[in-house]
């Protein structure tokens, strides 16, 4: 049987668990063809170990002729590709699901990929349980909520972060609000609430709780949802982003699998 071609954007972390978990022949129906990444060394250095070819364009890598084409960068980058990339005739795998925080973004890309008869396949990442989470929200109207717990140190760089936290004896809530509130004050740093938001009851309608938990490590999430019928929780514990790589990797499995979870 013919391989299906295999295309990674974005070499670094997590796009490497993808090609590593390929070289080691966890995914046998594909062929790494090519990859592509901002930084000319991560790109040599991943199509160095996996014998792929290190593409300095995105025109040159969609010249490859892949199947599938793995995001694993950033959703600015992936608002750069995703258009060229259906257009192109290949289907997208997406990490960076913060990207469709933009409505117009989201539309757009769903109308492409009806156009062009390709599909864009969002990856899971750290917290998993779509299934049963689009199940809930089909059955009736439900309420949606993530609550997120982190170190305080991993809050850096945000709006919410202040040094009163790393010296902070007790657990904090610092931020709670709407996933849309969450997408206005960390556009790129919201992949978890969007996800469940998508997968729920939308922006408005999703409830955001992160919290600052002294001496923690990692990163976890407790999604709940509830409605007439059904009350179902997720709770997913990541001690690095590790998961969100692999969750590319299970993915891609599944779409060959003669079996699909």
């Amino acid at each position: 049987m013919q391989k299906l071609r295999l295309a990674i954007v974005g070499c670094g972390f997590l796009g490497n668990i993808v090609a590593d978990a390929w070289r080691s022949g966890l995914l046998a129906e594909y062929e790494l063809v090519g990859c592509l990444s901002r930084s000319a060394g991560s790109t040599s250095a991943l199509a160095g170990k996996n014998g792929c070819q290190a593409c300095t364009t995105l025109d040159e890598l969609l010249a490859l002729k892949p199947d599938y084409v793995v995001e694993a960068a950033s959703p600015a980058v992936l608002k750069e590709i995703a258009e060229p990339v259906l257009k192109a005739g290949a289907n997208l795998v997406v990490l960076s699901i913060g990207a469709f925080a933009d409505a117009a973004f989201l539309t757009r890309t769903e109308s492409l990929a009806r156009e062009s008869g390709r599909r864009v396949h969002l990856a899971s990442g750290a917290i998993g349980g779509f299934d049963v989470l689009r199940t809930a929200a089909l059955m009736s109207a439900i309420e949606a909520s993530i609550t997120t717990e982190k170190g305080p140190a991993s809050l850096k760089g945000t709006p919410i972060f202040s040094e009163d936290l790393l010296a902070a004896s007790e657990r904090s809530e610092v931020f709670a609000g709407s996933a849309r509130d969450a997408i206005a004050l960390f556009p790129t740093k919201v992949n978890v609430a969007v996800s469940t938001a998508l997968a729920t009851a939308g922006a408005d309608a999703t409830r955001v709780s992160i919290n600052s938990v002294p001496g923690f490590k990692g990163d976890d999430h407790r999604i709940e949802v509830r409605g007439e019928e059904v009350h179902a929780v997720v709770d997913i514990y990541s001690r690095t982003s590790a998961i969100a790589g692999w969750s590319v990797v299970a993915l891609l499995r599944n779409l060959v699998a003669p079996i699909v979870f």
